[in-house]
């Protein structure tokens, strides 16, 4: 079973910055692909981005390209989300997974496994 720990949330104000992390369990970390998801209230869990096992990222959408980064150290088992330039519409509770395969794709159920989630709350 892969275990997985996100640390980093809490409140910022609007145009901050907050670094996510996302430590995993297991000795196979560097042979999956890794993304980050977010809920807020009342909404569905919705893809952030991810970062494939060759380095390549995905976003799930233009609203947080050039704010937001993804990467991984697999030395580490650990993936990051830097978030820059933080909006109130920002806030939800993010949430790491690792897929099933070695490619990160946009789609909840090819993430097999899930952390606990970290609440990050932009003030306005």
């Amino acid at each position: 079973q892969v275990q997985l720990v996100e640390s980093g949330g809490g409140l910022v104000q609007a145009g901050g910055s907050l670094r996510l992390s996302c430590a995993a369990s297991g000795r196979t970390f560097s042979s999956y692909a890794m993304g980050w998801f977010r809920q807020a209230p009342g909404e569905e869990r919705k893809f952030v981005t991810g970062i494939s096992v060759n380095g390549f990222v995905t976003y799930g959408g233009d609203s947080v390209k050039g704010r937001f980064t993804i990467s991984r150290d697999n030395a580490k088992n650990t993936v990051y989300l830097q978030m820059n330039s933080l909006k109130p519409e920002d806030t939800a509770v993010y949430y790491c997974a690792r897929a099933w395969g070695n490619i990160a794709t946009t789609r909840i159920d090819t993430y097999a496994f899930w952390g606990q989630g970290t609440q990050v709350t932009v003030s306005s």
